[in-house]
C-alpha cells in the first residue's frame, strides 16, 4: 500500500529535521493534521510551511504498559498534544528528562521540537529551556 502523498510530504519533513504544517494558499490558514482540502474555506490549493518548533504542552500521558499493537517495544514513552505557535495542534513523542522520566513535564510548559522520533513517524518534543 503507498503512502498518501500528504502524509509522505510530512513524514520526509521529519527525516530533514523540520516540523511541516499544512497550510492553505487561498486563505492563508494553517491546519493540522493534513488534509486534502482546507478545512475554513474548502480550497484544495494547499502547501506546506516550516513550523517555528515552538509550542504550549496542553496535555501529557506516560505509558508504563499497556501500550497499542506495534509499540510494546517502545515503553515506557509519553505523548502529549501540543499546540504550535501556528495555531494548529499536534500529537507529539516528548523526550524524557533522564532515563524514563517524564516528571519534570507540567501543562502548559512551553515546548520545542527536537526532531524525529528514533524509529517511529512521528515528531519528538522536549521541554524548553527556562
Amino acid at each position: 500500500m503507498q503512502t498518501p502523498k500528504i502524509v509522505s510530504d510530512f513524514r520526509d519533513g521529519l527525516a530533514a529535521g523540520e516540523l511541516l504544517v499544512q497550510s492553505c494558499n487561498a486563505c492563508g490558514k494553517p491546519n493540522m493534521w493534513p488534509r486534502y482540502a482546507c478545512p475554513h474555506c474548502q480550497s484544495d490549493d494547499l502547501g506546506w510551511l516550516k513550523s517555528s518548533g515552538g509550542g504550549v504542552l496542553h496535555s501529557f500521558c506516560v505509558l508504563r504498559q499497556g501500550a497499542p499493537e506495534g509499540h510494546e517495544g517502545d515503553l515506557p514513552y509519553a505523548i502529549g498534544a501540543v499546540k504550535l505557535d501556528e495555531g494548529v495542534q499536534i500529537l507529539v513523542r516528548l523526550a524524557p528528562d533522564g532515563a524514563d522520566d517524564w516528571s519534570g513535564y507540567r501543562c502548559d510548559d512551553r515546548v520545542v521540537f527536537e526532531g524525529k522520533e528514533a524509529g517511529r513517524e512521528c515528531a519528538r518534543f522536549r521541554r524548553a529551556a527556562d
